[in-house]
């Protein structure tokens, strides 16, 4: 199995711990502040990249959908009002971030119509098959393993299901660069020891968007994965981008 820049990229660098344990801990903390730091460091913009990678899957229509790494269900939710499906399952390993998620379900009355579960990306505790699409907003710079990660994806999707990830990437634009890196660096890191008390949970976005595989080295990884009719696209200067691969 190959090994990536980023999957060696940890919140805590003094800790024993593994990655994996070390971001459950990490999202668990912050858990409380993770929704309005997200509109607040983004300007509200994120709300905007998460509609755009779910209009991504209208055209298959799906009825069952897994979202890995769902966090506090702004996807699940998102992507129930978006393509009314059956069910939506969301996994994370965060139970902070789960209880928030659920929270916000019960407060929609969708309760009925998505599912939130302690599980992890790389065992994913469904059946081959189980999901017509999959969605990974933010969540797999967090992986462990990333293409363990992304095998175990292709392995719950239905043949002729997709794959869409949303994750964070770099601007190629010079003039734009320059105050992305000062943003991603100083002051996004700065925000978060104000706001949620914890100053690594944001060195650790900022360290691993730069090890990421991003743009065409992560198509690549997908087609090598075994994913079809692999794609992505570029969102708001470079700073997201949605990539996509399909089960034959």
């Amino acid at each position: 199995m190959a090994k990536f820049a980023h999957d060696t990229i940890v919140p805590y660098k003094e800790s024993g711990l593994s990655k994996k344990e070390q971001v459950a801990n990490m999202f668990n903390k912050i858990a409380f502040r993770y929704d309005f730091l997200n509109r607040f460091l983004s300007a509200g913009i994120d709300v905007s990249w998460r509609k755009k990678a779910i209009k991504e899957l209208k055209q298959i229509n799906p009825q069952q959908l897994l979202d890995v790494a769902t966090g506090t269900g702004d996807v699940a939710i998102l992507a129930y009002k978006i393509l009314n499906p059956s069910k939506i399952t969301g996994i994370d390993i965060s139970d902070g971030m789960l209880d928030v998620g659920r929270q916000k379900i019960e407060k929609l009355g969708l309760t009925a119509h998505i599912e939130m579960l302690n599980g992890d990306s790389e065992t994913i505790k469904f059946a081959d098959s189980s999901f017509d699409a999959i969605t990974v907003a933010f969540g797999v710079r967090n992986f462990e393993h990333l293409e363990t990660g992304l095998q175990e994806m292709l392995r719950v999707l239905r043949p002729g299901g997709k794959l869409v990830v949303l994750e964070f990437s770099k601007p190629k634009q010079a003039a734009f660069k320059g105050i992305y890196n000062l943003y991603m660096r100083t002051v996004a890191p700065g925000f978060g020891k104000l706001i949620a008390k914890n100053k690594d949970a944001y060195q650790y976005l900022n360290d691993s968007v730069q090890k990421f595989p991003e743009g065409d080295n992560f198509v690549r990884i997908l087609d090598n994965t075994g994913y079809k009719n692999t794609y992505h696209k570029g969102l708001t200067f470079g700073i997201c981008s949605i990539y996509c691969g399909s089960k034959q």
